[in-house]
Parts: C-alpha cells; sequence; structure tokens
C-alpha cells in the first residue's frame, strides 16, 4: 500500500461519517462513530474485511467507558471474555471458515436471560453473585451465529415493571434526559442500543417490555407472537403471556438478528414451525389500499395529551403510505381480569416459595403481585382462562376486517427516574404498578405480534413511540409497515445527547 493511499480503518471512518451526516448526527463524536452503524452494515463491513471483530469491539469498549456510567446500561461487562471471543472471530475468518449472520458483533444480553459462565442476577440480590452453567436459548442461538457478549444490560427485579432500576446496580437512566427512566423491564437493552453500546440486544416482553423501553428511548421494540422465539424451559409451557425477543435501532436491524433467534424448538409446546430466515428477506412492500384501525380510548385508559398529540399527528403518516385509516378498536375488556390474574399466578408460580424463605428479598410491587397470585382460588382462574380466551377472539375478529391496529405504546413520556411507577395520568389516578400501561398488556393478552417504532417527541424533547399490531402470527407483515412507517418519517436517526 502506497502511503497515499487510505488505511482499512480510515476507509470504515469515512463511511461511518457518511453515516452520520446522511443521518443528521453531525454532533457525534468521530470516535463513537462505528457504534452508530447499523448491525447490517457492520456485518457487512467484517465479511467484507474491511473491519475486523477486535477492532469492532475496541470501539465499543471505548464507547462503553465514556458513556455508560452516565446511563447506568451494562451492568456486568466481560471485557477479556469478549476480546478472546473476537480473536478467534478473526481466526475464524482468515481460515475462510462458514460464518454466521452476526459474526463478530457485539451482543449485551437482558440480565434476565441466563449466560453460561457469566453472571446473572434478575435485578435480584438473591442472585447477585449467581453464574449459569447453561445459555438461554436466545443466548446459544446468537453465539451460534457468531456474536460475541460484551455484556448484561440491566433490569428490574425479575423483570418486574416497565422502570429499570433494582437493589444490586441501581436505575438505568434515559439517554435522552438522564433525569427520567428508560423505562423496563428491557430497559438497560433499549439505552445500550440508543448511545451505541452494542448493535445488538436481547430482551423480553410480559406486559410491554421489549416495546415501552423502546418507546422511551427512540429505539424499535418487537413483541413477537407466542412461539416465534420458542421458550423450552418455560415453567407454564402453554402460557403467551411472555415471550423473548430483541430491539433495534431500525426495523431492518431488528429483522436481521430476529432472524437468527427465531425458529421452531421440539421442547416448546406452542412453537412455531417456522423457520427464523424469514425475517431475513427485503421488508419492502405497498400498503396502498390496506386498512388499518386506529385507536380510540382503549375502553377509557388515560392518555397524557403530549403523548396523544405526538401519536395523532401520524395518522396522516399512514395515510400517505396509502394506508386507508378508521379509528376503531375492540373491546379489551376481557383482558383487566385476564392478564391481571394470569400474571399475577405466573409470579406466584415463579416466586412464592423464594417469598416464603426471603420475605425481604423482594420490593413492595413485586411482593403484593406474588401474595395476590398466592390468594387465587381455581374459579378465579378459570374465570381468568375463560376471558382470555374472550379477548383473543374478539381481538382476531376486529383483525380479520382491519390488517393492523395502530395506537401509543405508552400512555405518557419517560417519568422521574426516581418514581417507581407514575400513579396518575391525566388526573386519573392509579394504585397498581402496572395501570399505567394498559396500552402494552392490553395487547400482550392478545397474543399477537406488535412492534413500537419511534414516532416524535415531545415539546421537552423526549421520544414517543406508536404501536403496529398485526394478526396472528402475521410478524413479518407488522415488521413491514413498521419499516415503512420509519422510512417516511426518519424518527429513529435522533440521537440522544449523551451518546
Amino acid at each position: 500500500m502506497s502511503e497515499n493511499q487510505p488505511t482499512r480503518r480510515e476507509i470504515l471512518l469515512g463511511t461511518a461519517a457518511s453515516f452520520l451526516l446522511n443521518g443528521n448526527l453531525k454532533g457525534q463524536a468521530m470516535d463513537s462513530s462505528i457504534c452508530f452503524l447499523s448491525a447490517i452494515e457492520m456485518a457487512r463491513l467484517i465479511r467484507a474485511k474491511k473491519l475486523s471483530a477486535r477492532e469492532a469491539l475496541a470501539d465499543h469498549l471505548k464507547q462503553i467507558e465514556r458513556v455508560n456510567p452516565k446511563v447506568n446500561a451494562i451492568v456486568t461487562l466481560v471485557a477479556d471474555m469478549a476480546a478472546d471471543a473476537a480473536a478467534k472471530a478473526d481466526e475464524m475468518q482468515a481460515r475462510k471458515q462458514t460464518l454466521g449472520p452476526l459474526h463478530g458483533l457485539p451482543v449485551a444480553h437482558k440480565d434476565l436471560l441466563e449466560t453460561r459462565g457469566i453472571r446473572t442476577t434478575f435485578g435480584s440480590l438473591l442472585y447477585k453473585d449467581y453464574i449459569p452453567a447453561e445459555d438461554d436459548i436466545v443466548v446459544e442461538r446468537m453465539r451460534r451465529a457468531g456474536a460475541i457478549i460484551i455484556g448484561k444490560t440491566n433490569t428490574p427485579e425479575f423483570g418486574a415493571g416497565s422502570q429499570t432500576f433494582n437493589k444490586v446496580f441501581g436505575a438505568t437512566r434515559n439517554p435522552y434526559d438522564l433525569s427520567k427512566t428508560c423505562g423496563g423491564s428491557s430497559g438497560g437493552a433499549a439505552v445500550s442500543l440508543a448511545c451505541g453500546l452494542a448493535p445488538v440486544v436481547s430482551g423480553s416482553d410480559t406486559g410491554g417490555s421489549l416495546r415501552n423501553p423502546a418507546a422511551f428511548c427512540n429505539v424499535v421494540g418487537f413483541r413477537p407472537s407466542i412461539g416465534r422465539v420458542p421458550n423450552p424451559k418455560a415453567a407454564f409451557a402453554w402460557s403467551t403471556l411472555s415471550t423473548s425477543g430483541c430491539l433495534g435501532r431500525s426495523v431492518a436491524d431488528l429483522a436481521y438478528v430476529l432472524s437468527t433467534i427465531a425458529g421452531p424448538d421440539s421442547r416448546a409446546p406452542l412453537s412455531i414451525k417456522e423457520p427464523g430466515d424469514i425475517f431475513a428477506r427485503p421488508l419492502d412492500r405497498s400498503f396502498k389500499g390496506v386498512r388499518v384501525a386506529w385507536f380510540k380510548d382503549l375502553g377509557g385508559a388515560p392518555f397524557d395529551p403530549r403523548v396523544r398529540a405526538v401519536v395523532d399527528g401520524q395518522r396522516k403518516t399512514l395515510e400517505s403510505l396509502g394506508c386507508i385509516v378508521e379509528q376503531a378498536e375492540p373491546d379489551f375488556a376481557p383482558a383487566e381480569i385476564a392478564f391481571r390474574t394470569l400474571r399475577a399466578l405466573a409470579s406466584a408460580n415463579a416466586y412464592g416459595e423464594r417469598l416464603h424463605d426471603h420475605p425481604d428479598a423482594f420490593k413492595d410491587t413485586l411482593k403484593g403481585e406474588i401474595e395476590e397470585g398466592l390468594r387465587l382460588s381455581s374459579m378465579d382462574i378459570a374465570r381468568a382462562e375463560t376471558a382470555h380466551g374472550q379477548l383473543w377472539r374478539g381481538f382476531q375478529a376486529f383483525l380479520e376486517k382491519y390488517e393492523y391496529f395502530v395506537l401509543s405504546t405508552a400512555q405518557l413520556p419517560a417519568f422521574d427516574v426516581d418514581i417507581p411507577y407514575p400513579t396518575e395520568i391525566a388526573s386519573m389516578k392509579f394504585t397498581n404498578y402496572i395501570d399505567w400501561m394498559k396500552s402494552c398488556w392490553y395487547i400482550s393478552a392478545t397474543g399477537n405480534p406488535a412492534a413500537s417504532v419511534p414516532a416524535g417527541f415531545t415539546p421537552e424533547g423526549l421520544p414517543v413511540g406508536i404501536q403496529i399490531v398485526g394478526r396472528n402470527r402475521e410478524d413479518f407483515s407488522v415488521l413491514q409497515l413498521a419499516h415503512a412507517f420509519e422510512l417516511a418519517t426518519g424518527f429513529g436517526k435522533r440521537r440522544p445527547i449523551v451518546a
């Protein structure tokens, strides 16, 4: 190479600089630019040998060192382990071995997912020193796809609640306003993406944990259909409340990562038989004439007027894509019975014995939910299951007329990081720690796939997300509309100041 020729790193930085300028990110420091490349582009550069796995890791470790102390997103860092894995990844490539889709990409896993040889605390003091001997299936599949584990991301205690704080690591802060929450329970994951700490992150969702933090942190979150990412170790194998998944800085990135963790598993009875690689297809599609139902008020659920104004302002975006948008919504009353009861039952089953043995080890909100579950009668559970069936059938019938149901992801903007949960919205008072997020858990109760996509900002500059819900098991279709919306608006390109 002559002295006038650019080095591989100079070429890469040029590519990254172009990406930043095109994304209106001129304020970003150049030393973090590589960390804001899309996961797809980063993987392409590694495969083309224009970026090594070691270089990608080094840049992300620098970004973590610089930014993570401000936000507390990654709570367990395994830099040495990651460095060894990155070196092996580069050696594999030098030997021309077959490479997985995520080859050389750093990944941060939610601290609810067990990681072999890496501390997994579940946000609980009971597990502050726990090191699993096996990987969760999501971790296992990402490893197989070539991803390099860089660390674990913060989550509330046992993932309970959509505000990320715990007694082990403290609170994770919103990078758009450090005085605010990042949401949860995949809060550390969403912040890691928003701040360029990792291009790939895992998460999970029961009542909104992949969608709510995505909305609060201006990234994309997707709750897949139950069984799309199977859980072969689920205590309630036939339950449709909880699922694992991932988040992304774009819909395309999320779909790319989802293609590596989705797919059947014979140990999970609700496992969907379609292979994961269906999500690696192009997302482009025409939406001319597609019927979309636009939410009303979810049967009286309160919405902060700032959020409502931002979300309602995006109805015209869907219409500009060719959609026929009508204001309509199904009856969500059965969700009030089904979700609350079945969630309490699941909490009692998972933690009841530990609460008995360690009564002071649980936060009050989770303790109350466990105790509620322990008090349930067989008829309480029967009524909840009946309501669950009514909700599912009603929602599927509603979506025979409409291909999508669109609503706000959250009911209010990110709130103060020192508040455990909001106690009111628009003068409506709450007593339960999940009352403020019905816009998410009503959808969870249906079991249908749903994506949260950046939709704009409040006057104070806090991100707002729009939620796109699709037909039963039509996950790819949801991502297609989310992708089209994202391209039409571009809100996801706006980065937080601290990054």
